[in-house]
């Protein structure tokens, strides 16, 4: 399992890359959809997105096994909160991946007596599940550092400070919100590993919830959204201090 593990970490790079390319000619596409003097450069980036996506399912074909040791590894936090959302969140991801490893083995003709729709649609589940405990993970972190910020001193008189010299506009919102709100930025602003981790969940959560119905958007807003994650992973990748850990 370790080499597999080695493998696909080092095939990680590829993927994300691959995925930012993908995404990019998903929004290029839909934003030149209406320009009839482009009709050869859309097809071109159709079946150039298409390309892109096949060559990352064949680069994820380990990935199970990656996912399956990240939530062995979860399983063993002393944080219970933070145990149970990200064994929950690399458990559905593993069974993300061996769907989608399914679904690709129908595409190419391994397989045939499947039904891809609905396999394709469990794999969107699991993918949305994992999504939403990875941005449950998120939420506890954040509450946390919003808890060690409100209990330091200085920071409750730069807090004061700041509600002093925006008093019109506290009044005119309500003054505990922008607390919450001075509160929430400046520890993120601090943290960012975790605004950038929360930036790339939430986009990515438009991807299952326009494919499963949930919260149908458009390819623009998918295709933007799949970028924004993707850049973001690409960047996490080369800089591991922003990569949030656990």
């Amino acid at each position: 399992m370790d080499a597999v593990v080695r493998f696909t970490n080092q095939s990680q790079g590829k993927d994300r890359i691959f995925r930012a390319a993908q995404y990019a000619c998903a929004l290029s596409t839909y934003i030149l959809r209406n320009h009839s003097e482009r009709k050869d450069l859309v097809a071109k980036l159709k079946s150039l997105e298409s390309s892109m996506s096949a060559g990352r399912k064949l680069l994820r074909l380990g990935n199970t096994v990656n996912s399956i040791a990240a939530a062995k590894r979860s399983m063993r936090l002393p944080d219970r909160a933070l145990c149970l959302s990200l064994t929950a969140a690399n458990a559905s991801r593993a069974l993300y991946f061996l769907l989608d490893n399914v679904v690709w083995a129908r595409s190419v003709g391994l397989i045939r007596n499947i039904d891809k729709e609905r396999w394709s649609l469990n794999s969107s589940r699991c993918y949305f599940l994992s999504l939403v405990m990875s941005l449950s993970r998120d939420v506890y972190v954040v509450l946390q550092l919003m808890a060690q910020r409100a209990r330091d001193k200085q920071f409750r008189q730069k807090m004061e400070a700041h509600l002093s010299e925006s008093c019109e506009v506290a009044e005119a919102v309500v003054p505990q919100l922008d607390a919450f709100l001075f509160l929430l930025l400046e520890s993120l602003k601090s943290h960012p590993a975790v605004a950038l981790d929360v930036l790339k969940n939430a986009c990515d959560l438009f991807i299952p919830l326009d494919r499963l119905g949930i919260y149908k958007s458009n390819p623009g807003v998918v295709g933007f959204c799949g970028l924004m994650s993707s850049v973001i992973g690409i960047v996490t990748l080369l800089e591991p201090k922003l990569t949030l850990k656990p």
